[in-house]
C-alpha cells in the first residue's frame, strides 16, 4: 500500500502514483482511498449520464475506454478495473488527474484548473486552459524561492468565516522538454508523464505542505489583439464567469449541482483576494518581465512589501 498526500487528502492507494510525492501514512485511517476491484459496466439508478460518465446518488462512474473504468464513491473511495492490458503507469495518470478531481467535487470542494506557489504566506493560483503557461509559469516562481503549492489541480475550501483556504498537493511538476531547457531544471528532470510524450515530471524544489490562505487568482491569456500585457481586474459578474469556466472538468459543475458554490465561492474570493487577468507574451525570453509584473502587482495588493518588489 502507498501512502500519498493529495489536495490535503491523506490517500492509501494499492497502485504507486507516479508523480505524487510520498507521505507518512501516519496513525490515522486515510481520507481517501485507491483499490483495485470489479467496476460495473453503468449504474442502475443512475440520474445523470455522458458518453463515458453515470451518477447515481453518492456514486460516480467513469470510463475511459481501452484503458479503465473507476467507480468513486462518497468522496472518500476509488475503485478502478483496468480495461486490456493498460499498465499501471498509465492508469495513474488518469486517477490523480480526472478521477481525483472529480473525487474532489465530490466532496464540494472548488476545484481548479490551476497551478499554485506561496507569496508572503498566501497561495497565489494561476488558473488556464491546458497549454496556457500554469506549470512553467509556476516553475519559473520556484526557482526565484516561491515555494509550489499545487500543480494541474488544485482545491480550494471556504472555512466557516468564508475565508478561502488552499490545500496544497504534493506532486511534481509536469513540464514540456522545451520549458524544461530554457528554465534550466534539466538536473531536475524525472521520468516521463506518459509513454511516447516530450512531457516530463519535475522535482520543484521547496513544496508548501500546509493549508494557506488564498492571496490572488490570476487567470492567464496571451497577449494579443485586442489584449494588451499587463493585470486587470475584471467586474464581480465576470469574476463569477472566470472561476467557473477554470473549474477543473467545469462540465460536471451543472451536473453535479455545484453552481451555487461556485458563485458564492467567487464573492468570497474577491472579496478576501481578488481575481485578475493577467496578460503576458507567451515568449520564454519575457518570462522575468512577467515575474517583476507578478512581483509588482504582489506589493501593491499588499502580499509584499513595497520594498521587496
Amino acid at each position: 500500500m502507498y501512502s500519498y498526500r493529495i489536495a490535503g487528502l491523506s490517500v492509501a492507494s494499492d497502485v504507486a502514483l507516479p508523480g505524487v510525492i510520498p507521505a507518512s501514512p501516519g496513525g490515522r485511517a486515510p481520507e481517501a482511498t485507491i483499490a483495485r476491484g470489479r467496476v460495473p459496466a453503468s449504474l442502475d439508478n443512475a440520474s445523470a449520464s455522458g458518453p463515458a460518465w453515470q451518477i447515481g446518488g453518492d456514486r460516480f462512474l467513469l470510463r475511459i475506454p481501452d484503458v479503465a473504468r473507476f467507480l468513486l464513491v462518497g468522496g472518500h473511495r476509488i475503485i478502478f478495473e483496468l480495461e486490456g492490458d493498460t499498465p499501471d503507469d498509465e492508469v495513474a495518470i488518469f486517477l490523480t488527474g480526472t478521477v481525483f478531481g472529480i473525487l474532489l467535487h465530490q466532496r464540494g470542494q472548488i476545484v481548479l484548473h490551476a497551478s499554485a506557489v506561496e507569496v508572503g504566506g498566501k497561495a497565489v493560483l494561476f488558473c488556464g486552459s491546458s497549454g496556457a503557461g500554469k506549470s512553467t509559469l509556476a516553475a519559473a516562481l520556484a526557482g526565484q524561492g516561491y515555494p509550489l503549492v499545487a500543480d494541474d489541480v488544485c482545491a480550494v475550501a471556504l472555512g466557516d468565516d468564508a475565508r478561502p483556504l488552499v490545500h496544497p498537493d504534493g506532486r511534481r511538476l509536469k513540464l514540456w522538454s522545451q520549458a524544461i531547457a530554457k528554465l534550466e531544471l534539466t538536473q531536475s528532470r524525472d521520468a516521463p508523464v506518459r509513454r511516447h510524450l516530450e512531457k516530463f515530471y519535475v522535482e520543484p524544489g521547496a513544496v508548501f505542505s500546509e493549508p494557506l490562505p488564498l492571496g490572488a487568482i490570476y487567470v492567464l491569456r496571451e497577449a494579443r489583439p485586442p489584449h494588451q500585457g499587463g493585470i486587470a481586474r475584471p467586474n464581480v459578474v465576470d469574476c463569477s464567469l472566470l472561476l467557473r469556466r477554470n473549474a477543473y472538468r467545469p462540465l460536471l459543475i451543472r451536473r453535479m449541482n455545484q453552481g451555487t458554490d461556485y458563485f458564492h465561492a467567487a464573492a468570497a474570493i474577491s472579496n478576501a483576494a481578488g481575481i485578475f487577468h493577467l496578460t503576458r507574451a507567451l515568449d520564454f525570453a519575457r518570462m522575468g518581465e512577467v515575474v517583476s509584473l507578478l512581483r509588482d502587482h504582489w506589493a501593491e495588493i499588499g502580499l509584499l512589501q513595497a520594498t521587496a518588489a
